[in-house]
């Protein structure tokens, strides 16, 4: 049976991939992520600064997770660029996740910008795992541009709104041979075990365990959700039919 996740070189033995922001406090976050047994952590950059002497969001992760910083707040491929490369330099490592909202209403990511932010990252050695707009032409031409994986929404960030953009993603899924991370939206346990047992490589969530009135244990349940999602699609779900299939026979079975 299919095991581990591979991106960019590194194997990932959990598919739950989790966002940092809105907790109430960095120690809370770090139970969650520990409870989660999280392998890849997402940051913004302005919480990133390994030579800070006051309280650092990166002492509060694991030491074996994946940090991957994500260029929240760039308006065009430019900014995202800049942002990538001051994550770096600032010790987080060469796996960036692109962000470029233009839209502040939806915060819907602009996928041409983030195209080309692809491009000039990919070529200076990062791996990028772009978050976009389900969009099969788009998402063809980021694995053209060197993406690691494609991260295409579920709904709009942070509306807990679940799989509104189920059919595009499952014909990327089919589609295209790198990883597809849904990131977005994903409101409860159950909209992610939907995502894995669509054959997602993984899902990316924040908001929905973050505000959860139990963090830790909503990190659980999401954790054991993608774990029953991803076997239930690696073992194959039963076809859909129109009508009735008794499951014991109807006949047989009195005597007069």
């Amino acid at each position: 049976m299919e095991g581990a996740l591979n991106i960019g070189g590194k194997v990932i033995n959990n598919r739950l991939f989790i966002g940092t922001g809105k907790f109430s406090s960095y120690p809370l976050m770090k139970e969650v992520l520990e409870a989660a047994e999280a392998a890849v952590v997402t940051v913004a950059l302005r919480r990133v600064d390994a030579g800070s002497k006051t309280e650092n969001i990166l002492d509060y992760i694991p030491r074996n997770c994946i940090i991957m910083p994500n260029t929240s707040g760039a308006r065009n491929s430019d900014e995202a660029v800049r942002i990538a490369r001051l994550a770096k330099a600032s010790g987080a490592g060469n796996w960036i996740k692109i962000e470029v909202i233009q839209d502040n209403k939806y915060l819907l990511p602009d996928n041409l910008e983030t195209l080309k932010a692809t491009e000039i990252l990919a070529k200076e050695g990062f791996v990028v795992l772009p978050y976009m707009s389900p969009d099969l032409s788009i998402a063809k031409r980021l694995v053209s541009a060197g993406a690691a994986a494609v991260m295409p929404l579920g709904s709009p960030i942070g509306s807990n709104r679940g799989i509104k953009t189920k059919e595009l993603v499952n014909i990327m899924v089919s589609e295209i041979k790198i990883p597809v991370i849904v990131d977005a939206g994903l409101g409860s346990p159950s909209d992610a075990c939907k995502c894995m047992e669509m054959g997602c490589a993984a899902v990316l969530v924040n908001t929905a365990i973050a505000i959860a009135d139990d963090p830790v244990n909503m990190a659980r349940a999401f954790k054991e959700a993608v774990q029953a999602g991803r076997l239930a699609y690696l073992v194959g779900l039963s076809s859909i039919k129109d009508y009735a299939s008794a499951s014991s026979p109807l006949t047989g079975f009195l005597r007069e």
